[in-house]
């Protein structure tokens, strides 16, 4: 037996009960004010009978009783009140081929004072209902701002209003406290009676002035730098933050009806200042399909994310190469989780210094795309030991050069750093002297075509800060920075890969491709940032830190020597510094002396002969 709707019967015979009684005191009332009318109370109860089964026949019909009063909107309010008054004139054609005895004023007038009853007890039954669940939850419930007043704020207004009667929505356990948009025009107004309070700019006092809690930025449509700069408006305040992803990553089906369960949760990503990078794909297929491509270090956070993009385009066969052999376990078991026996895929535990395995590797698969990502990165343990530095990353780098043009490999794209440039750290030196490498490669190979790729800080990396910060927020600890004002050009492991695949594809030889990384990043807004997404306040629940800048560190990056210039390319983000010229001698010598020197293990003798043979590299040991 189909359980009874006893909320939708209530409304049904409220509005029998407004019908009736408008009639009866719609005749009472004009018997007084025409009594030469008068007769038209001897076909009352014909009239109502009449109008009544009509009306509530012609409501039912459109709707009106499936859609719940306190979800009605605008439309809703039409299709009822047309529905009213298309049972009223059915009434009156009804009742005049009947030749029941009728007033044309008295209809008229009936059929507006029901029609208008009906709608304004929907409308004040909803408002007062509203009122009372709003104060009942206010205790338990964030207090929200939106951000954006235009039609994705007013969709975000309606669910978080309708949230209360559903215990599944994810807007249950919020109260929409009042907007803030940048047009003036809407500024002081009211939506579905929540004010527009003030401006992008005042979200901070705005916030503090009204007890927020939680901030939803619901402006999908807006350009990448204006979303940057109200996510620095929201990153001054304590509260939490969501943002309504882009129009075309925004889904509208079955499973997905409501924008509030698509926000997301505040990514360091958004705050880099610029949209995200994109690559011509169709070069990148040419480059890669149906070739043999190696990637060393294809178990780190870049190597494994090239592995990734690579398999997509069809190679003939993948060669992950990596001295770690559980990062090297994880990615080859998730492409063959993903790929199975489509992917053509070798996985070999080697390290990139030892030339004799190398060769035997170069010499059995032929790989002809090499992607150098093998290195010691992190640059405080490599002051530490720049001789380990020195014999990873240059001569690992000069191995898997050499055997690349001794096997006529088609391209060697290396992967480089900002802190190349004008180094003041060990492992900046090093990357530096592997371009110089890479470029006197690139000046004597009649095959292979070297080239390298130039790029700061990438998100989430294993060298990056941001799993160091998590660490220690989810460890309770505080967030150590190493200075309040340091800053770094950033971008995200996927486009980091894109770019050294681009490069691959448009390289010709000696190349280094540099990324418009837009602007700088400061270290301790991403901390602060991070906090947040964490649900915590900075300062308050997560102290930060200052532990002071690290030996070799400097307060912000370069990405190109003074003497390369730039050239740009068929992508409007990426750059071409011009290659300098390498005295193929003297660098070969002195890469002969330093060799030596790093295998006795003399670290200070290391780092002399290091900075002889890069120029740039000025050593702060701080």
């Amino acid at each position: 037996m189909k359980k009874i709707n006893y909320r939708k019967l209530i409304l049904a015979l409220a509005d029998v009960f407004i019908i009736v009684v408008s009639g009866i005191v719609l005749d009472f009332a004009m018997s007084l004010i025409f009594p030469e009318l008068s007769e038209a109370s001897r076909g009352l109860l014909y009239t109502i009978i009449v109008n009544l089964a009509l009306c509530m026949l012609i409501m039912y019909g459109a709707g009106a009783y499936k859609r719940l009063w306190r979800y009605f909107n605008e439309k809703d309010y039409l299709v009822c009140g047309l529905a009213m008054f298309a049972g009223f004139a059915l009434g009156y054609l009804i009742m005049s081929i009947l030749q029941i005895q009728q007033s044309v004023l008295f209809v008229a007038l009936y059929a507006i004072l029901a029609t208008g009853g009906v709608l304004l007890f929907r409308f004040i039954f909803k408002r007062t209902f509203l009122n009372l669940i709003e104060v009942g939850r206010a205790d338990n419930c964030e207090r929200t701002l939106i951000v954006g007043a235009g039609n994705a704020g007013r969709m975000i207004l309606t669910e978080i209003q309708n949230a209360s009667y559903d215990e599944n929505s994810p807007a249950r356990n919020l109260i929409a406290v009042g907007f803030v948009d940048d047009d003036e025009t809407k500024l002081n107004r009211s939506i579905n009676g929540v004010p527009v309070l003030g401006f992008c700019r005042e979200i901070s006092k705005i916030c503090n002035d009204k007890k927020i809690t939680n901030i939803i930025v619901a402006v999908p449509s807006c350009e990448e730098e204006e979303k940057r700069k109200i996510l620095d408006y929201c990153s001054e305040t304590t509260c939490k933050i969501k943002i309504i992803p882009y129009l075309s990553e925004l889904l509208f089906d079955d499973k997905h009806t409501e924008l509030i369960s698509q926000a997301k949760e505040i990514k360091i990503a958004d705050l880099l200042g610029r949209k995200p990078i994109e690559f011509d794909k169709k070069e990148i297929k040419e480059l890669v399909t149906g070739k043999i491509c190696m990637v060393t270090g294809g178990g780190g956070s870049i190597g494994s994310e090239l592995v990734r993009q690579i398999a997509k385009y069809s190679p003939k066969q993948v060669i992950i190469v990596d001295i770690y052999e559980n990062n090297a376990y994880d990615i080859q078991q998730e492409l063959v989780l993903e790929y199975g026996n489509k992917l053509n895929l070798v996985t070999l535990i080697s390290s990139i210094r030892d030339y004799d395995k190398m060769e035997l590797i170069f010499k059995t698969y032929r790989p002809q795309l090499v992607f150098h990502a093998a290195a010691h990165k992190h640059v405080p343990l490599m002051e530490t030991v720049p001789e380990e530095a020195v014999k990873n990353n240059i001569f690992g780098t000069f191995n898997v050069a050499t055997l690349a043009e001794k096997y006529k490999a088609d391209k060697f794209v290396m992967i480089s750093t900002d802190k190349a440039v004008n180094p003041t750290n060990v492992m900046g030196a090093t990357k530096r002297a592997c371009e110089m490498i890479i470029q006197h490669k690139a000046q004597h190979s009649t095959h292979t075509e070297f080239v390298t790729t130039r790029f700061g800080n990438v998100l989430g990396s294993n060298g990056s800060v941001i799993p160091l910060f998590r660490r220690q927020i989810e460890s309770g600890s505080p967030v150590t920075v190493t200075h309040p004002d340091i800053i770094r050009y950033f971008m995200t492991i996927p486009e980091a890969v894109s770019l050294v695949l681009e490069a691959g594809a448009m390289a010709h030889g000696g190349e280094i491709f540099v990324l418009d990384m837009g602007a700088p990043v400061k270290i301790t807004t991403l901390a602060e940032n991070l906090i947040r997404m964490y649900g915590k306040i900075p300062y308050k629940d997560v102290p930060i830190v200052f532990t002071g800048l690290r030996p070799g560190e400097k307060l912000f990056e370069e990405l190109l020597m003074d003497e390369e210039g730039l050239k740009s390319t068929a992508n409007e983000k990426i750059f071409i510094g011009n290659q300098i010229n390498i005295n193929s001698a003297e660098l070969l010598k002195k890469l002969d002396e330093l060799k030596v020197v790093a295998n006795s293990n003399d670290s200070e003798k290391t780092v002399e002969l290091l900075a002889d043979l890069v120029p740039t590299f000025n050593h702060k040991t701080n």
